[in-house]
């Protein structure tokens, strides 16, 4: 019994003293006043503030992406989503002094989830929309994927081993859930890869479910097919993955 007790007090210790390596995030929101000329903006995402050292990598690359999705003029400096949402309504304002009888509100909504964390890596997923006139919108999502660890962001070739062995897998796994022949074009029932030769998506990012390889709309078909999703199996793709990730 007190050999019991010595182990147990032991791995309670054991798992006390374990770093909690999760990151701690606050909901942060931004917006634009509502009234009767002003677009629609509404922005919610996580902020980091726990203090480690990968908090303000992530809180900077969240602030890059959603400036970028929101500058509509490349020539205008903007550093901050405060200044960008303003630039957002200057552009929109530019719009209704040109055509007044404009009555259709621009918008923009983005939102971030976290999607995936574990000691290594932590994945966040931007989805957004936006509407500057037309006949319709423009929806999408942007992963941003990064190693704790060494307290950097992530681009997609450093998210594999050897990047072209997975693309040979994803392909492969692509064609069955698209019906396509390996023997045919990968253009062969309707998609518009470049050259004809297939490729990964801009957007890759880690989920609960897998590795989810997002095409966006006319990244690889058309307008009408919607974006393109393949989720695959961690189970699949561990061996194409560094191994300090799992």
């Amino acid at each position: 019994m007190k050999h019991f007790l010595t182990l147990l007090l032991f791995l309670l210790v054991f798992m006390g003293c374990e770093e909690d390596t999760s990151l701690i995030f606050e909901p942060m929101t931004f917006g634009n006043k509502t009234c009767e000329n002003c677009a629609l903006i509404e922005i919610d995402i996580p902020k980091a503030i726990g203090n480690k050292s990968i908090d303000e990598v992530v809180n900077t690359a969240l602030r890059e992406e959603i400036i970028s999705i929101l500058k509509y003029d490349d020539e205008i400096d903007v550093s901050t989503i405060d200044s960008a949402i303003l630039s957002f309504q200057k552009e929109y304002d530019k719009l209704k002094s040109k055509f007044p009888e404009e009555s259709t509100k621009w918008e923009a909504t983005v939102k971030g989830t976290v999607t995936f964390e574990n000691k290594q890596i932590l994945t966040i997923r931007l989805d957004y929309y936006l509407f500057t006139g037309g006949a319709h919108g423009y929806s999408s999502i942007r992963y941003l994927n990064f190693d704790k660890t060494n307290g950097k962001e992530l681009g997609n070739k450093e998210l594999f081993k050897d990047i072209e062995a997975f693309k040979n897998l994803a392909e492969s796994k692509f064609r069955a859930e698209e019906k396509i022949p390996m023997t045919s074009s990968i253009n062969s029932t309707g998609f518009m890869f470049e050259n004809d030769t297939f490729y990964l998506p801009e957007n890759i990012g880690f989920t609960q479910e897998g590795l989810q390889l997002f095409y966006e709309q006319y990244e690889v078909a058309s307008y009408a097919d919607g974006p393109i999703v393949l989720v695959l199996p961690y189970q699949e793709i561990k061996k194409y993955l560094p191994q300090a990730f799992f």
